[in-house]
């Protein structure tokens, strides 16, 4: 089954350090993104947001948890893979924060997985795209 590839990136007035602090902390994500309820379901270490941590989202009675993978704030690189919730396999996220010169940053989402089943990854390819492109942009406007 192919490798299924998204890559999304919204202009935030937002400074690189107030998009991370959102993005890292789950528990501001029902503020600006589009769930009910989100959490830390184990820490990571050394940083309780960092590698390793756990976080759980729910929407609806969708559950979605993921494993950070990625955490480095001295280059505003934040990554986790999927552990359930969506119908992928092998799916990792990349999300990076580039600063803007003059100020703003660029919020740059990149996914990778594959479908669960044969001719599945293009259609949740499409599905993921759209989920990711409007938390990107609400992230971005939530910054400001």
């Amino acid at each position: 089954m192919a490798e299924q590839r998204i890559d999304v990136a919204h202009v935030s007035p937002a400074p690189p350090d107030r998009l991370w602090a959102l993005l890292t902390d789950v528990s501001t994500w029902p503020e600006w993104g589009p769930f009910d309820t989100a959490e830390l379901e184990s820490p990571g270490s050394p940083e309780r947001d960092g590698v390793g941590a756990v976080r759980l989202f729910r929407r609806g009675s969708r559950v979605t948890r993921e494993r950070v993978v990625a955490f480095d704030p001295g280059s505003w690189h934040f990554a986790y893979e999927l552990l359930e919730g969506v119908p992928a396999r092998d799916h990792r996220a990349d999300v990076t924060l580039e600063p803007i010169p003059g100020g703003g940053t660029t919020i740059r989402w990149r996914s990778r997985f594959r479908g669960r089943l044969p001719g599945q990854g293009p259609v949740v390819r499409v599905v993921l795209r759209r989920f990711i492109d409007d938390l990107v942009k609400r992230l971005a406007a939530h910054g400001m």
